[in-house]
């Protein structure tokens, strides 16, 4: 397993054009840990598909790296992107009163669903080049997607390969390093096919994590500059000790916070801003602030970028239980844009989900925001709707708590999101729906079996339908330059409960 590596290419596989902040970091640790190593960064988002593999091959037969390091994002074939709408898809196949919309709907979900294979296909068979065209590198794979599926990329992967579960940097020095004192949680794949399984609670020291050097990433990076009018991604801490039901952030990076010093973060987006123009910043943690020590961590880079005057529009998932009414103010004077956070307006459902939070102290930092100067900023509502345990009157909670948010902020300023929980392997969620019965015990989380994915976006009845309804006719008959689709909905949702008791009111095909 020994082999030191004197360069090392890093290949961003296809998604959606978004900032590539996970490899970046892992880069740039590398970097000031090992400055001799040679790095290039490839992004494939960036490259049309017909041009990626011939692409990729240019860059290997330049570079000739000892050590091919991919990064995968997505991997489950139901999550809704930019690229497709499944949740616009199964709404429409399950729901539809009108039959061609239906059919149409299901040629869609065909389409998604071969796309969805044809990338994984893909993504194998860069793999499977770099093994053909540099028998004697050394092959690493890892980002979400595999911190969810590890022991599945492990079994598919070619030989000499280390599969890297959860935080990267760790691993990635000692694998640089020859991989003599392996770091990390992995699964390796040795020459003879074999797939062996390290499991580690190890934490990464988020201190060694300073502010990126840009210049540096420009140098290796040649699509770098293409990302600097988007929204670039900035991490602050890892680790959330919460333990709601659908979420794995608290398996993929641990419970246990951990925190980067706020200065260098501060120093990170100065950098970003005042060199490379960078206006628009997303806080990539799993939540900005949530428990009370990550809220004085967060109100301390804040306070680093007031006084350094950067002049960022800036969000991120946050968690609002500690929030105070000098933060809040302080929020809106660093440029904060939108306020994002999971919402429902029932507290049943609250605990039923184990989010943690009391939602009267969610609706009191709301007022603080109110209080300290809110103008046009967006709230932000993404809304697990006929979560496990909703009722018409806990949807009705909801409705009532989104207007009362309306007289707040005004009508135009609060967006509903309309999305359902997906649901992930190993979950609370997963194994209280397999004893429930409503999935299979040893299901396929990736199946292709399309009826099983659309389990997996759950949207049971007896609600369901009444939900997608609603939403159905708000896309058909809404006006968007006058009212938000999320909005409408609830609009409709509403009248439909109200009159029908709770009941699914079937309305004419549209």
């Amino acid at each position: 397993m020994s082999r030191s590596a004197r360069s090392v290419l890093y290949v961003r596989l296809p998604v959606w054009k978004i900032y590539p902040g996970g490899v970046i970091y892992v880069a740039d640790f590398i970097h000031k840990e090992r400055p001799d190593i040679r790095q290039e960064l490839l992004d494939l988002a960036l490259v049309p598909p017909g041009e990626r593999q011939a692409t990729l091959k240019r860059r290997i037969e330049k570079l000739k790296p000892d050590m091919v390091a991919f990064s995968w994002r997505n991997m489950q074939t139901f999550g809704p992107h930019p690229e497709n709408d499944a949740l616009d898809v199964v709404m429409n196949f399950d729901h539809s009163p009108n039959p061609l919309r239906r059919i149409k709907a299901a040629w869609d979900a065909i389409g998604i669903i071969w796309d969805y294979a044809g990338q994984r296909l893909r993504n194998f068979g860069y793999m499977k080049l770099v093994r053909r065209l540099l028998p004697e590198s050394r092959i690493v794979v890892g980002g979400t997607a595999v911190s969810i599926f590890g022991k599945y990329v492990a079994a598919k992967c070619p030989t000499d390969t280390v599969v890297v579960v959860g935080e990267g940097e760790e691993a990635m020095l000692s694998i640089v390093d020859g991989f003599e004192n392996p770091a990390g949680h992995y699964f390796y794949k040795d020459s003879q096919g074999q797939v062996t399984h390290r499991e580690t609670e190890e934490y990464f020291d988020l201190n060694r994590l300073t502010a990126v050097d840009f210049d540096y990433i420009d140098s290796i990076f040649s699509g770098f500059r293409e990302y600097l009018g988007e929204t670039i991604g900035v991490h602050t801490k890892r680790g959330c000790p919460f333990q709601c039901h659908f979420c794995l952030y608290n398996k993929i990076e641990g419970a246990r916070q951990r925190f980067r010093d706020a200065a260098e973060v501060a120093k990170e987006i100065e950098t970003l801003n005042k060199v490379w123009g960078v206006k628009s910043i997303w806080f990539t943690d799993a939540q900005f602030c949530s428990t009370l020590r990550s809220t004085r961590h967060a109100e301390a880079i804040l306070d680093e970028m007031l006084a350094r005057q950067v002049d960022v529009r800036w969000t991120g998932y946050l968690r609002l239980n500690h929030l105070t009414a000098d933060i809040a103010r302080k929020m809106l004077a660093s440029g904060l844009t939108s306020v994002d956070l999971s919402f429902t307006g029932s507290q049943d459902i609250v605990d039923s989900l184990t989010l943690g939070y009391s939602l009267d102290q969610q609706m009191a930092a709301f007022k603080l925001f109110q209080d300290a100067g809110h103008s046009n900023q967006k709230i932000k509502l993404y809304m697990p709707l006929n979560a496990p345990g909703e009722t018409p009157a806990t949807l009705l909670a909801t409705v009532d708590r989104i207007k009362e948010l309306y007289r707040m902020f005004g009508r135009d300023n609060v967006l509903p999101f309309i999305f359902f929980i997906g649901i992930q392997p190993n979950t609370p969620v997963e194994k209280r729906l397999i004893a429930e019965g409503y999935l299979k015990s040893g299901y396929d989380p990736l199946t292709l079996n399309p009826f099983t994915i659309k389990r997996l976006l759950y949207n049971p009845e007896p609600l369901g339908t009444i939900i997608a309804q609603s939403y159905l006719e708000a896309m058909a008959s809404h006006d968007p330059s006058s009212d938000y689709i999320g909005r409408a909905t609830m609009g409709i949702l509403e009248q439909r409960l109200r009159e029908g008791d709770g009941q699914p009111q079937l309305q004419p095909a549209i």
